[in-house]
């Protein structure tokens, strides 16, 4: 079941990106403003376009955010890979998005640190290359 919902969210979000389906959104909008006179600007005809950009909102929220979660899981897959590739990488960075905020922030406090190493050595005149240990 997930994989079919995968793979007709993974059809519609190409389809919703293409050029075509903005101008067909684009139609539907002019359309009903056009109408707006004939039917006196109604209740009714401001219900139309409310429902319809609703639901399609609310669709479209979780469309998107299939899209997402797809789309990050491979970009971490390929991170993750690069690092296992390269010598003398941090193994332990992979898969680093799956850890609690509290051992994010060791790393993250880890990685300033060295950012600022390095800046100071530019100031200084100093190379900032290289592959420090953290």
């Amino acid at each position: 079941m997930a994989d079919r919902y995968g793979s007709i969210a993974k059809s519609i979000s190409h389809w919703c990106g293409r050029q075509s389906t903005f101008l067909l959104a684009f139609g539907v909008i002019a359309v009903w403003i056009v109408t707006g006179p004939v039917f006196g600007f109604s209740d009714t005809w401001q219900l139309v376009i409310n429902t319809g950009t609703t639901i399609v909102t609310f669709l479209m929220v979780f469309l998107i955010q299939n899209t997402q979660n797809r789309d990050t899981a491979a970009i971490q897959l390929k991170l993750d890979e690069l690092i296992r590739a390269t010598q003398g990488a941090h193994n332990a960075l992979m898969d680093i998005e799956e850890l609690e905020e509290r051992q994010l922030e060791v790393f993250r406090a880890r990685y300033e640190r060295l950012a600022a190493e390095a800046r100071s050595a530019l100031q200084k005149g100093m190379p900032d290359t290289g592959t420090p240990d953290t």
